[in-house]
């Protein structure tokens, strides 16, 4: 009786922590984070919609002069309405979805600053602190590493 006892308590213990995942939750995904792409490190806010969607902005720049210590632009933004914000204010992904039968985020654009493309974005969590974040175009991707830091 005492084993069986044990072995409901294991089976209930593992049933609760099973859906403990980062990726178990769509609102798990908000948070600040450290962000690196071709050298340049920088912050990124992931914020939630009212629509149940997600938006990533970068919020900081470790470097945001260029070489004549002027607010760096993003200059490459196909709206040219947009080239006029500074880099530590770019909307990076719009109204990324949270897909809980496949426990992670997608069906959304991430926006490169460095090419001024937009291409297919998805995003799961290699552990509690580590967002893999992947943008695809055409079968070619590249996949970034987003690091949980306190605000």
């Amino acid at each position: 009786m005492k084993q069986i006892i044990l072995t409901l308590c294991a089976v209930v213990c593992t049933l609760t922590s099973f859906g403990q995942t980062p990726n178990a939750h769509g609102d798990n995904i908000v948070g600040v984070y450290m962000t690196e792409y071709n050298g340049d490190k920088g912050k990124v806010r992931v914020t939630r919609n009212a629509d149940g969607t997600y938006n990533a902005r970068t919020i900081w720049a470790e470097n945001p002069y260029d070489k004549k210590g002027n607010r760096r632009k993003d200059v490459k933004n196909p709206d040219k309405a947009l080239r006029g914000e500074y880099i530590d204010n770019i909307l990076l992904i719009e109204n990324l979805r949270y897909l809980p039968n496949e426990q992670k985020w997608g069906e959304a654009k991430i926006y490169d600053p460095n090419t001024g493309m937009k291409v297919n974005a998805s995003a799961e969590f290699e552990s509690a602190e580590c967002l893999k974040v992947r943008g695809t175009f055409m079968g070619f991707g590249v996949t970034l590493r987003w690091v949980r830091v306190e605000e």
